[in-house]
């Protein structure tokens, strides 16, 4: 009769599962920055449908504001575009890394092979990858509030000039510096 070794096994299994809590991490950082991507994407198509329907050939103070207005969110956009996509890839990549890591752990206790260093090495590699993009998310936040603070101000100007009442801000932004 063969025994079997549970002490071994639920080590084993705990080995395997713990890349899969970051793996879960990893999957949700990469929906949300999936559904950040799309949302910079449709804003991009609102500012191009606003930039087609400005008039040719006409310099109003108003309508300069709002070219650069566009040209400017654009900017942040494509800077935005930018770390998304990076993000993206190094989720994926941390995904298969720490994939890797727990693949490798069931395929040493299996074949009784020492590759100990293997799955840690993909581990850490991947735990790391992870830390970047979530780094990379806060870059890409930062730049997010950034350029939603210019459309503010613009916003401010338009109020301020329809109305001739200025828009007042209450409270301050974090980092930032409040009027009122």
């Amino acid at each position: 009769m063969v025994a079997i070794d549970f002490l071994g096994a639920n080590e084993i299994l705990g080995a395997m599962i713990t890349p899969a809590l970051l793996i879960s991490a990893a999957g949700t950082l990469s929906l949300s920055t999936a559904n950040r991507l799309g949302r910079v994407v449709d804003r991009v198509r609102a500012l191009t449908e606003t930039a087609e329907s400005l008039p040719d050939g006409v310099a109003t103070d108003e309508v300069v504001e709002k070219r650069a207005l566009i040209a400017d969110q654009i900017v942040w956009h494509t800077q935005r575009l930018q770390l998304l996509q990076r993000t993206i890839i190094t989720l994926y990549t941390a995904i298969g890394l720490l994939v890797s890591s727990s693949l490798t752990v069931g395929l040493s206790a299996w074949t009784k092979l020492s590759l100990g260093w293997i799955p840690v090495s993909f581990g850490l590699t991947g735990a790391f990858a992870l830390l970047i993009a979530a780094g990379t998310l806060v870059r890409e936040a930062r730049l997010a509030v950034r350029g939603a603070q210019v459309e503010i101000d613009y916003i401010r100007k338009v109020v301020a000039r329809k109305t001739t009442v200025p828009l007042v801000r209450h409270e301050k932004a974090e980092g930032g510096q409040g009027e009122g």
